[in-house]
């Protein structure tokens, strides 16, 4: 099954538990904190393999975890990291964040990895927390929660020549006539039901690429048919080639059909049209493709390849000049720096990283910042306590509760806990 856009949602490992313990070993008088920081959660890593076609392997999973970060434990002992989890995909792959539509990365090289979602660092243990004022700290932290986050994950096959022509027009036929692939051809539209891959050797030995894309019609790139599915393939391609009947046998006009292809890539993507392209007049064995032949280059004053690929004639021609365009064709991104997250704008953040929502007596405070603290605060000792709360208060919680009429004995709300408000 040939899968190409999925959403799934990602949650990198949490990181572990710091430790908190304390020194007690005889002859050791004032011992001091020994306990130690927990490891780093695993992060989710997108890497790009040769040897898969499709997403199929991620359909079904509709949320991929992380593992954690092992404990820190006594004796000044850390946990260890996670392993991050590999995720591996097609070249041509694309991921982006489903809620922004921002490109992640654009994986077009084997072996290329990125770091989709960040595993969480490790909690830190009483011993990473001593100062000069607190030298023995009876607390400890949490693990940071790993990043949570949906992203759409897509295929635009990586291919130097796309074959595209309207359904029957023998894309399938010259794919497996001048590659290694076995396309199903019969004689019925749509035959094809997905893009089909092909290396073509030439006599010098260089090799490229070649895709058969599903058959389009008019209207495609408004829905119509199965082309609209496969029609950012194309954007992939290096060049294209337009595969038409010339022998008009199921009373089409082969310029027309020509036009329509144009027509219906130029409102997909006005891109598609600026790509360098080849001409193939195929089925040149029935005698009405000669007069058809002359008609059409009437029209249009460009380079016509004449094939008959069920004959095996013309192909040599055709796959000479393919090469010669490929080589002489340079790569294009698909994607432009910009609108990729790689591309990091820093500026200074003059907005309050909280915001606080009063439902009747309940004072609900929210933000990334204060929640990640809370997560990460073990709340088993008195001390851990009053750590949070001043780190809120330098925050400005504190001032902004008070501006908004916070009494004594008021409840505050993060998360799904509550606590009392006390002076």
């Amino acid at each position: 099954m040939f899968v190409d856009e999925v959403i799934i949602e990602l949650t990198a490992g949490r990181g572990g538990d710091g430790c908190m313990a304390f020194r007690r070993e005889k002859y050791i008088p004032m011992g001091g904190p020994f306990g130690g920081s927990g490891g780093k959660g695993g992060d989710i890593i997108f890497k790009a393999d040769e040897g898969l076609r499709t997403l199929i392997d991620l359909r079904y999973q509709k949320h991929i975890k992380a593992n954690p970060g092992k404990n820190g434990e006594g004796k000044n002992k850390n946990g260890s990291n996670a392993e991050n989890t590999i995720i591996k995909v097609p070249l041509g792959t694309t991921v982006k964040d489903n809620e922004t539509g921002v490109v992640i990365a654009d994986l077009i090289k084997n072996n290329d990895e990125v770091i989709v979602a960040y595993g969480g660092r490790g909690g830190r243990g009483n011993v990473s927390l001593a100062t000069r004022s607190n030298p023995c700290p009876s607390y400890c932290e949490n693990g940071e929660p790993g990043e949570n986050r949906k992203i759409k994950v897509e295929l635009r096959m990586l291919a130097d020549v796309g074959l595209v022509g309207l359904p029957s027009v023998g894309k399938s036929t010259i794919l497996s006539m001048i590659t290694n692939a076995n396309p199903k051809i019969a004689s019925y539209h749509f035959t094809t039901l997905s893009p089909n891959l092909g290396v073509v050797t030439t006599k010098d030995n260089y090799s490229y690429t070649v895709a058969d894309l599903p058959g389009l019609i008019e209207g495609a790139s408004d829905g119509l048919g199965l082309g609209h599915k496969f029609l950012k393939h194309i954007e992939r391609t290096k060049i294209i080639a337009h595969i038409i009947d010339m022998s008009g046998i199921e009373g089409r006009n082969p310029y027309e059909d020509y036009l329509t292809i144009r027509d219906e890539l130029k409102k997909f993507s006005p891109k598609l049209t600026e790509k360098e392209e080849i001409i193939v007049a195929n089925k040149m064995d029935i005698p009405s493709s000669i007069d058809n032949l002359k008609l059409f280059k009437e029209k249009v004053k460009k380079p016509i390849y004449e094939i008959s690929a069920i004959n095996n004639k013309g192909l040599d021609n055709l796959i000479n000049a393919m090469e010669e365009l490929v080589k002489n064709t340079k790569d294009e991104l698909l994607y432009d720096l910009d609108n990729q997250e790689s591309h990091v704008l820093y500026k200074f953040k003059t907005e309050k990283p909280f915001t606080i929502l009063k439902d009747k007596d309940v004072y609900i405070i929210k933000g990334e910042q204060v929640e990640k603290l809370f997560k990460m605060t073990n709340f088993n000792t008195e001390e851990s306590y009053v750590r949070f709360s001043n780190k809120l208060r330098r925050m400005g919680i504190d001032e902004e509760l008070e501006k908004m009429g916070i009494n004594e004995g008021d409840i505050v709300r993060i998360l799904d806990y509550e606590f009392e408000w006390t002076k």
